[in-house]
């Protein structure tokens, strides 16, 4: 970084916090803080937080605020290298070694013994493991991208242990090693992001190569800034009200609170449905938008009525 003023540096988290939200990205300065350390020190952030509350999101927004491609590597259980680096293009193989099959038995046929006719085919299997003949996963192509790329990793915390290992090579050093061709370096190193929604803990090793980042449920101010962002058309009275009712259901006692996306996609449900105020019976006949346990439903339609009355006072949630 050429100059870490504390202006300059206010000037660079002041771009990076307008240039998410032209992307309809709201986020505070902690938010800001690692994507700029992240591109400045060449490190992955780690973003851990409960579901919904914009890990991948943030991902995306950062992509395109960068007009970068964004390669996305979704991890489950069972997940290997053959689906998230390479796997060799076999029908391709098969193909081509029909093609050539007489050009082989012709550059065979004068081999004087075994041994010479083994080191001809060896020359030529170096040909069929060569990258052109290599199908790039997301890892590998992230690496390829010769202007760089956003590279998100995505619910890492659903891999296995084994993965979570075989990931550390490209953390540390943006490099994979493929045992018939070599090490593959990136062109342009990309951007990491890796999401969380600690299901299982992760490990020290991959902790210690990332930035870490926490997100969790915004407060109402926030909460109001991003359905302002991603649902302009709703009224600010509205916004208000089903922000501060959402934000009440977080502090009952339920199985799965409603996230920020959920919040979104209540607000533009009321919007279709021309709604201009809260009330009983617009609440009750959309929580299922909101919560999707039916015993979370009918714990919040218990609360409903002091909850709107709340929401409606223009009193913020605390």
């Amino acid at each position: 970084m050429a100059d870490s003023t504390p202006q300059s540096l206010a000037d660079a988290l002041a771009t990076i916090i307008d240039g998410l939200a032209r992307t309809g990205y709201i986020c505070n300065r902690q938010t800001a803080i690692a994507v700029h350390l992240a591109a400045h020190l060449g490190k992955p952030i780690l973003v851990e937080g409960p579901a919904g509350v914009g890990k991948t999101e943030l991902a995306k927004a950062v992509a395109e605020m960068r007009g970068l491609p964004l390669i996305r590597m979704q991890c489950y259980e069972g997940l290997d290298e053959s689906k998230a680096l390479y796997e060799w293009k076999y029908g391709k193989q098969l193909l081509y070694t029909q093609i050539l099959k007489d050009r082989l038995g012709a550059s065979l046929a004068d081999a004087p013994d075994l041994a010479s006719a083994m080191e001809r085919l060896a020359g030529v299997g170096d040909v069929f493991f060569s990258e052109q003949f290599l199908e790039a996963r997301p890892l590998l192509r992230a690496l390829q991208e010769e202007h760089g790329a956003v590279l998100l990793i995505d619910e890492v915390d659903k891999s296995d242990h084994e993965f979570e290992a075989f990931l550390l090579e490209l953390l540390s050093d943006f490099q994979v090693t493929i045992p018939e061709i070599g090490t593959i370096s990136a062109r342009t190193q990309p951007l990491v992001i890796l999401t969380s929604n600690n299901i299982r803990d992760l490990g020290d090793a991959l902790k210690r190569r990332c930035l870490y980042l926490r997100l969790d449920f915004p407060d109402q101010r926030l909460e109001e800034k991003i359905v302002a962002a991603r649902v302009p058309e709703i009224s600010a009275t509205l916004r208000r009200q089903l922000v501060s009712f959402v934000q009440q259901l977080r502090q009952m006692d339920l199985k799965k609170l409603p996230s920020v996306s959920e919040t979104i996609d209540w607000a533009r449900a009321l919007l279709l449905l021309h709604v201009s105020e809260l009330g009983h019976d617009i609440v009750e006949s959309t929580l299922n938008i909101l919560l999707k346990y039916e015993a979370d439903i009918e714990s919040a339609q218990r609360q409903a009525g002091a909850a709107i009355a709340k929401a409606k006072t223009g009193m913020p949630v605390g």
